[in-house]
């Protein structure tokens, strides 16, 4: 699989959450011996204006299990995401929650 670069995750922020994001840096999170940040890769870090409630945002690819396709994520910098290892952990926390599907309405 290949890495998905900060351009198309800047239009799934925005798509996603609205606003402009302009991208800042990107960061490695590893993998940790704490189950809620399993994960190992690489989350873009956005400036994010015109939102309403968040100034920055955050976005990733990771493999689906079983396929060649990658899923992407874009989470808000606000509550108790205060960077990209939270971030990871709150999208692995819905993921728990609501499955892989998200939740249905």
């Amino acid at each position: 699989m290949q890495a998905i670069g900060a351009e198309p995750l800047k239009g799934v922020i925005e798509s996603q959450h609205g606003g402009t994001a302009t991208f800042l840096q990107s960061l490695r999170v590893s993998q940790s011996k704490n189950k809620d940040a399993d994960w190992d890769g690489i989350v873009h870090v956005f400036e994010l204006k015109n939102h309403p409630k968040a100034k920055r945002a955050y976005a990733w690819s990771s493999a689906i299990h079983g396929s060649s396709r990658s899923r992407l994520f874009a989470v808000l910098h606000m509550g108790r995401v205060t960077g990209p290892v939270e971030a990871v952990k709150a999208a692995a926390g819905a993921i728990r929650k609501y499955g892989a599907q998200g939740a249905r309405a």
